[in-house]
């Protein structure tokens, strides 16, 4: 069944990867992202798909409500919502300004409740609604330089777990997923720019011996986001290669 499935961050990495694969499991897709989201959602409909590019920023809620109710007015209610936007940054804790964790907290945190809350009367009006959401495996081993981003994402997995039992019996699935490495251009800028050893040198430590791809995690989403994963809720699933289990 055909749906409306919005991506944050949907413009590039693991979002557009996400958006990629639910176009082709037949869903409308809104891409939903700060910039790069025209080209993504044309790359998209070239191919065959319905696809809307709608410029927000996850971190201004004005910005969101109207998006969201762009994406309805075009494309028409919200079934699917996978929360992907998100920023990092590396900095050491002595160093991190006020304005370093609110940017922070506001975009990965705040921007995911933002856009669940955005989407959710849609999915109330239906009786049915799939939310995944986009942490980290940080939040659940710890990262040096790192502890305003991984606070972040352990926000997201205890805001997940918190609106799975909530939505539970309005026939709305909430999960999450924490990738560990993937080879996305945020983690070859964060190489670049010297913040840790590199894809390629990470990537064989992996268990399974390489980075995830963003069609990995987009693999997952599509269960979690189908008819057949009624009955998987709250959960953490880890795509991350054995790294952590």
């Amino acid at each position: 069944m055909s749906r409306v499935a919005v991506v944050t961050g949907g413009a590039s990495g693991i979002g557009l990867g996400v958006a990629q694969r639910c176009a082709a499991d037949g869903h409308r897709v809104a891409i939903v992202d700060l910039r790069g989201a025209k080209s993504a959602a044309e790359e998209l409909t070239l191919g065959g798909a319905t696809a809307l590019a709608v410029e927000v920023d996850v971190s201004d809620r004005q910005s969101v409500r109207a998006g969201f109710d762009r994406i309805r007015t075009e494309l028409g209610p919200i079934g699917i919502l996978v929360t992907s936007a998100g920023i990092e940054s590396f900095t050491p804790v002595l160093d991190i300004t006020d304005e370093g964790w609110d940017r922070i907290i506001a975009v990965n945190l705040t921007g995911t409740f933002s856009c669940v809350q955005a989407a959710l009367p849609d999915m109330l009006a239906a009786g049915w609604g799939r939310i995944v959401t986009i942490s980290s495996s940080s939040a659940q081993s710890g990262a040096p330089a790192m502890a305003h981003y991984v606070a972040s994402k352990g926000g997201v997995i205890g805001l997940t777990k918190a609106l799975a039992v909530e939505l539970a019996r309005s026939g709305i699935t909430v999960n999450t997923i924490p990738p560990s490495l993937v080879d996305t251009p945020m983690a070859r800028n964060a190489e670049a720019a010297g913040d840790f050893p590199g894809v390629d040198v990470v990537g064989p430590m992996v268990p399974t011996g390489r980075a995830g791809t963003p069609a990995d995690i987009a693999a997952a989403c599509s269960y979690l986001c189908s008819d057949e994963a009624s009955y998987v809720t709250g959960q953490v699933i880890g795509v991350n290669g054995g790294m952590y289990i």
